[in-house]
């Protein structure tokens, strides 16, 4: 059984919410995108990729006849490709958007996801919106950030003071759908045993609440219905000047 809630603020700075998400109990699938881009652009590459992840699950739970234009990655179960496949596509729908219209010239989008298949827990990210897994107590983080420092910084293996990136280069992405013709999309699979609560997220929220606060307002226990509100009021008391959006599953067991 899952139960899971979704929420998404627009904030105190910002005029636009350019983040979009789903959470689907009956396809087990989760979502969070960050768009950006001028004109709208952001919300535009955000909401495409999503309807376009949604889209491809509804019509491969539905059809058995699935064809695979991004090949099969033999290290991922079934559902792990049908979520790569899923993410590959909405980079198509964005990147293709965006060459259509000046408009939208340089958009694009973060994405997180995760599909639940069984005790099988599917995650793929590009872009620095998260997940996290809190079970026994314990938050971890399974995806990893497509950011300046993330990326170039530990490629260098700097950590420390001294891997702080400038205040110009904090925010800087390295991956986002829609930039490129081919996607770089991140997979990874787990096993669930029940208990364990799901935490999708944008920078929005992340970045404002660190590792220690997420674990203890999930700790505090309740639905997520009554979490999901505190994550994103506490964030925005804290001072969020990005859209903050969050997405939580509890996972119960099959």
């Amino acid at each position: 059984m899952i139960e899971a809630h979704g929420l998404s603020d627009v904030g105190h700075v910002r005029k636009t919410n350019e983040d979009s998400f789903i959470s689907d109990t009956a396809l087990q699938l989760f979502v969070v995108a960050d768009g950006m881009g001028g004109h709208s652009a952001g919300e535009v590459a955000s909401s495409l990729a999503v309807d376009t992840i949604a889209g491809f699950m509804r019509r491969t739970e539905e059809d058995g006849e699935v064809s695979w234009p991004y090949g099969i990655e033999p290290s991922l179960s079934f559902s792990g490709n049908r979520l790569r496949t899923a993410v590959h596509l909405a980079n198509r729908r964005v990147f293709r958007a965006a060459e259509r219209h000046d408009e939208y010239t340089g958009m694009g989008t973060t994405i997180v996801g995760a599909l639940i298949s069984g005790r099988r827990l599917a995650v793929a990210n590009a872009g620095d919106s998260r997940l996290y897994l809190f079970a026994d107590g314990r938050l971890t983080q399974l995806t990893r950030d497509d950011t300046w420092a993330a990326t170039v910084l530990a490629a260098q293996g700097i950590s420390g003071p001294a891997g702080r990136p400038p205040p110009s280069m904090r925010h800087v992405l390295t991956n986002v759908l829609g930039a490129q013709e081919q996607a770089d999309v991140h997979m990874s699979e787990h096993d669930l045993s029940g208990g364990e609560m799901i935490l999708l997220c944008s920078d929005g929220l992340h970045g404002v609440l660190d590792d220690s606060t997420l674990q203890m307002i999930l700790s505090a226990g309740g639905t997520p219905v009554e979490i999901v509100p505190q994550l994103i009021e506490t964030a925005l008391t804290r001072g969020a000047k990005d859209n903050v959006t969050a997405v939580l599953a509890r996972y119960d067991g099959e």
